[in-house]
């Protein structure tokens, strides 16, 4: 009819704006979709549908990583669709370790390298003590004897000991405690080169004599080797060649601590604790013991704790070993005498010493003979023994060249 109002015609051309408009929008939208869900990489969309550098931020290269954060840190709403920095490169590969080395059966029988370490007096001594218990030694051990030098500090007899020792190497081992102040050095070809052991401060009529003793034969001890054990001072020479000195002590079955009965010292505080006047002993300090008692002497300790004691008495260095004889029991394991001659006056706190004019020929046979007084005797009772002392003291520096002199003629040496 008339009235009737006509519907507006669609043309295509208004249409078809609008829908590549939606369309353009819905791919946009589609594209950033997929980067914020799938972390896709831009070089992995097709060249058409690249995403806008305003639309993507392009990381900036990471700064160098040392070590993964404990924690990573929560992402911000403008980085949420970032992808994070790489992971930090592997590690470079390591060297290629040495194999472990290989110990023989040498390596157990005397420690290797110096006479330096790190060991403490108690691990020392706990160490020292340790004993095999198999009796059946599975490799021919030669034994040796250990020379157990105490010293403050230079050994002024060195070259006549040099002479004693020469030519007789792996039949001996040398240990030298010296004051820890001291820091000479003897040359390096001499036998005494290297042979100082880690020391503590030592004083005359002070139990810290007897500590240095122990701590000696406990060093020497590690070397299973070492079958006896003589304590020298730097004052001390030897009276015999070598060779009569090393049969005569690893031929013996006894030891050579000085043991006597002399009641002076002691004090009602020890027989509070257990050592009795009929125990007490005096004697030398300077001894020659097998390596079964010198294991005893490092491994005591009941005892050493009493004569170290608040007992107010010196001289200890005099009485812990010849007391330790009774204390112990070691009866015929000990001749109760000392190897090492000394001529003691009446009322003297030291030996006699002797410097270059008074060495004699005559003085040195004295000395080994024991001028009488040894009452050493052969096996069949018939006479004196051939010696009676192996070493000698005191010494000093000055009668070197006149002993040197002698050493070829009177004492078989040099």
């Amino acid at each position: 009819s008339s009235t009737a109002k006509h519907m507006p015609a669609l043309h295509s051309g208004s249409v078809l704006p609008n829908v590549v408009t939606m369309l353009l929008l819905l791919s946009i939208g589609f594209v950033l979709g997929m980067v914020c869900t799938a972390n896709f990489h831009e070089s992995y969309l097709p060249p058409f549908l690249q995403p806008l550098p305003s639309l993507l931020r392009s990381p900036s290269p990471p700064p160098p990583v040392t070590e993964l954060p404990s924690q990573s840190p929560s992402p911000s709403p403008e980085t949420a669709c970032v992808v994070g920095p790489p992971l930090p490169s592997p590690p470079s590969q390591q060297p290629t370790p040495s194999p472990p080395a290989i110990l023989g059966f040498a390596d157990f029988l005397a420690p290797s390298g110096g006479l330096m370490h790190n060991m403490t007096d108690d691990e020392l001594l706990w160490r020292a003590s340790m004993v095999p218990r198999v009796a059946r030694v599975p490799w021919r051990i030669v034994p040796k004897v250990a020379f157990l030098f105490l010293v403050r500090g230079d050994l002024p007899l060195r070259p006549l000991w040099e002479k004693f020792f020469a030519g007789h190497e792996g039949l001996y081992s040398i240990y030298v405690h010296a004051s820890p102040a001291y820091t000479g050095s003897p040359p390096a070809d001499s036998v005494f080169y290297g042979r100082m052991i880690p020391s503590q401060n030592t004083s005359w009529g002070d139990m810290n004599l007897v500590d240095a003793e122990r701590r000696l034969v406990a060093t020497a001890l590690l070397d299973l080797a070492n079958a006896r054990f003589a304590l020298l001072s730097e004052s001390c020479i030897p009276l015999l060649p070598f060779p009569a000195v090393y049969a005569f002590l690893t031929g013996s079955n006894a030891s050579f601590v000085d043991s006597y009965v002399d009641g002076a010292r002691h004090a009602p505080f020890f027989t509070q604790h257990n050592v009795t006047l009929a125990q007490w002993r005096k004697g030398s300090q300077w001894f020659e013991m097998d390596r079964a008692i010198a294991v005893e002497v490092v491994a005591e300790e009941q005892f050493m704790a009493v004569f170290r004691g608040n007992h107010g008495v010196a001289n200890m260095e005099e009485h812990y070993l010849p007391t330790l004889v009774t204390l112990l029991g070691w009866g015929a394991r000990n001749a109760n005498r000392t190897l090492t001659y000394a001529k003691w006056r009446a009322g003297a706190w030291h030996p006699a010493s002797y410097g270059g004019r008074a060495v004699t020929p005559e003085l040195l046979e004295g000395m080994r003979r024991g001028n009488g007084e040894c009452g050493y005797r052969s096996k069949d009772g018939g006479g004196a023994v051939e010696f009676c002392f192996m070493f000698a003291r005191k010494f000093s520096g000055d009668a070197l060249g006149k002993l040197l002199e002698l050493a070829p003629k009177v004492m078989g040496f040099g």
